[in-house]
């Protein structure tokens, strides 16, 4: 739940989030890159069956795309976190104007297989990296930002100058790889038609490359062919509608692009193990047997939320 929002067409770089209640795994999508800070509760990051924890304290950075999160709250307290959005058009000019002003040589030289092949990173911040977020909080608190671009660039460029020039972070592999503005848009292109009924070869066309090409950048990118990963997004989408929604298996099949039910079905059992009513039975059970020892049943969001 954004605390500050914009009137105008340009979106807010630095948005707060408080979230009082648990309300279940989340479905975003971001057209632009994110780095957060949880400054109270926890985060869960869903990729498949893998959970990545965020703690209170943490940074973490989401590529753009789509991602399942999730957010908890502290016994009687709301989950806050504070996030800061950019595009690579915004980065490139503040790594120029860090190069330029500064006389910084800025290069990618951290690589390691905790970030090498994964849409999220998160990292425990630092001393001076915590300073820096508790006083963006109080900023937010007195509305220094308002709608002041101005002053989110100042900050913004502080973020990625903290980031960049620790050498044994993460974050900063992740942040300078988004500087290529070609490979931006080869992402972001097919972020946009996973659930459309587009061939590959039309997928090719928009992105401007043969369909030779287009197969190896996109494998490079995420690391499957594009009819294999396009399956497992949609399959991935597919189990969070089961478990959120009273949508049936064909309704469900249908909104994830697989308009038959059978082959739908046969698919979801082929990736999961299960077919999808008994995915969402067991779901329902866990979910039966959580509320008894919470005192309380988890609820599960339905539609998915978008950051432009």
């Amino acid at each position: 739940m954004p605390e500050r929002t914009t009137n105008g067409l340009q979106q807010p770089t630095i948005v707060k989030y408080a979230q009082p209640y648990r309300n279940g795994i989340q479905s975003h999508t971001l057209h632009r890159h994110a780095i957060g800070y949880v400054l109270r509760g926890k985060k869960y990051i869903y990729y498949g069956d893998v959970r990545h924890e965020v703690n209170r304290g943490d940074v973490f950075y989401l590529s753009t795309g789509h991602h399942y999160t999730e957010d908890i709250p502290e016994p009687n307290k709301p989950f806050e976190q504070i996030v800061f959005y950019y595009d690579t058009e915004q980065l490139n000019k503040i790594l120029n104007h860090l190069s330029i002003t500064y006389q910084m040589n800025i290069t990618n030289d951290h690589s390691c297989p905790n970030c090498d092949k994964q849409p999220d990173v998160i990292y425990p911040a630092w001393s001076t990296l915590r300073n820096f977020f508790t006083t963006i909080n109080q900023y937010i608190k007195e509305d220094v930002f308002g709608n002041d671009e101005t002053a989110e660039t100042i900050k913004i460029t502080e973020l990625i100058y903290l980031l960049i020039t620790n050498n044994e972070c993460c974050l900063k592999n992740k942040i300078l790889s988004n500087i290529d503005t070609m490979t931006a848009n080869f992402e972001q292109t097919i972020h946009d038609n996973i659930f459309n009924n587009i061939s590959i070869d039309e997928l090719a066309q928009k992105c401007n490359r043969s369909l030779t090409s287009f197969k190896k950048e996109f494998k490079k990118h995420f690391y499957e062919p594009p009819h294999k990963w396009f399956i497992k997004q949609r399959l991935m989408h597919s189990r969070l509608l089961l478990i959120s929604t009273n949508k049936s298996v064909s309704e469900i099949g249908i909104e994830c692009n697989f308009p038959n039910t059978s082959h739908f079905i046969k698919l979801f059992k082929k990736e999961f193990g299960v077919t999808p009513v008994n995915y969402r039975h067991n779901s329902e059970r866990g979910m039966d047997i959580q509320a008894k020892t919470l005192g309380k049943g988890t609820a599960f969001a339905a539609n998915p939320q978008t950051e432009s």
